[in-house]
């Protein structure tokens, strides 16, 4: 079984990592099959998020069979296609650009909406001093995701650089939802982007709860700085 997969239940096909080799060892021994959905044996349980919303599965496989026609890259390597793979899923494109549109619907929220006193939240200096901070970090977001970029265009595989930016963007993104609740207080815990009453379409309060495993998805912060320290800094390993 496999869980905390994403969107399994609109997928036609899976990625399957399976032991091919029970005797080979850690990463070796592993083969890289796509798998059918509609194939026998393959079940989908739907997982609910904290806001709701089902976008995680927990997918079982009984007796499931594939085809070795199905085997991407060579027979029990399939650890390091899947580690390619990784490398391009933790480009980061995607937290530098939702960072930096958070931060102006923030900015624009400060400007716009009063305080506990007749003057503007953007008056306040710890407010303007938080939006500073999360501004320049989304600049910096987008840097990081801006070289990956660079190196997909060479035909290069980013590996250290990937995890850079995957590391620092996924936490940005909760750092982010933290500093706009605090700022937007009590109405961003209006959660439905249909309550006219929520404050930016409830997009910071939802992304408090949402942003929760984005430092575990697609590898945990912690692996994040271990490649970085390995491939990127040539530290020994522990």
């Amino acid at each position: 079984q496999k869980i905390w997969t994403s969107d399994a239940h609109h997928s036609d096909w899976i990625h399957v990592l399976t032991r091919t080799d029970p005797d080979a060892p850690k990463h070796r021994g592993i083969s890289y099959f796509l798998l059918d959905m509609k194939t026998p044996g393959v079940e989908v349980r739907p997982l609910i998020n904290m806001l709701g919303d089902h976008e995680f599965n927990e997918v079982y496989f009984t007796d499931v069979r594939v085809p070795a026609s199905n085997m991407m890259g060579e027979q029990n390597r399939g650890w390091y296609v899947a580690t390619t793979l990784l490398d391009f899923e933790r480009s980061g494109v995607a937290w530098s650009a939702n960072a930096r549109r958070q931060v102006e619907g923030l900015t624009e929220y400060a400007r716009d909406t009063s305080g506990r006193s007749a003057a503007k939240l953007i008056d306040d200096p710890g407010v303007r001093i938080g939006l500073a901070n999360i501004a320049i970090e989304a600049e910096a977001s987008r840097l990081l995701s801006y070289r990956v970029v660079w190196m997909q265009s060479q035909q290069l595989i980013p590996n250290y650089e990937a995890s850079m930016s995957k590391a620092f963007g996924s936490e940005l993104s909760q750092r982010i939802a933290n500093f706009g609740t605090h700022m937007i207080g009590l109405p961003s815990q209006r959660i439905d982007p249909d309550d006219p009453h929520a404050p930016l379409r409830a997009d910071i309060g939802r992304a408090y709860m949402r942003t929760v495993p984005s430092t575990i998805a697609a590898g945990s912060s912690e692996i994040q700085r271990n490649i970085i320290a390995t491939r990127g800094l040539g530290l020994p390993r522990g």
